[in-house]
């Protein structure tokens, strides 16, 4: 049996017990409470469908599934195959524009 691609390990309880959260994870949360990491989702895409690579990303699904049959693909495989090539494919401009959106956010919230 397979695991799922879609989800981490879940952490052990232990290791968690007394652990400082890291400089990533304490970001990630204020993101979150704050709302930002939402409106930031929302902003990746609308960028990914404007310049077509959401169009892209389904037509190599496509093309995945015709090839190995649609009865013999799972969403796993799919996960599997095409998310190194999706994140690949991402323009760099896209890229660009986020990490000046966290920055800025960073600058603006004192973290």
């Amino acid at each position: 049996m397979r695991n799922s691609v879609n989800r981490p390990p879940t952490p052990d309880a232990a290791e968690d017990l007394g652990k400082e959260p890291m400089f990533q994870e304490i970001i990630n949360i204020k993101l979150i409470e704050s709302g930002e990491k939402e409106r930031l989702m929302e902003l990746l895409r609308e960028r990914l469908i404007e310049c077509g690579w959401k169009d892209e990303m389904k037509a190599l699904c496509r093309a995945f599934i015709k090839k190995k049959g649609r009865n013999d693909v799972t969403v796993d495989d799919l996960v599997r195959v095409i998310t190194p090539k999706g994140r690949a494919s991402i323009p760099d401009y896209i890229k660009a524009e986020l990490l000046q959106r966290i920055r800025a956010y960073l600058v603006q919230a004192a973290v």
